[in-house]
């Protein structure tokens, strides 16, 4: 059995009491994982050039309004 089969098995046994704590830990804890992430990439000028790029699209009529 995978550490995420084992995991989803012992979610599954939670009580609803003990899911909500759950989810809002696990939230927290993605978020978190979310913004370290984007630092990373920040530092790194990877968003830059993303940015970059999407500009680039957007001048030569590859975009549309949302």
């Amino acid at each position: 059995m995978t550490t995420i089969e084992k995991l989803e098995h012992e979610v599954k046994k939670l009580k609803p009491s003990e899911l909500v704590v759950f989810r809002r830990w696990f939230a927290k804890f993605d978020a978190e994982e979310w913004d370290r992430k984007i630092a990373v990439d920040a530092k790194s000028g990877r968003l830059a050039k993303a940015a970059a790029s999407a500009l680039r699209e957007h001048k030569a009529g590859k975009s549309k309004a949302l």
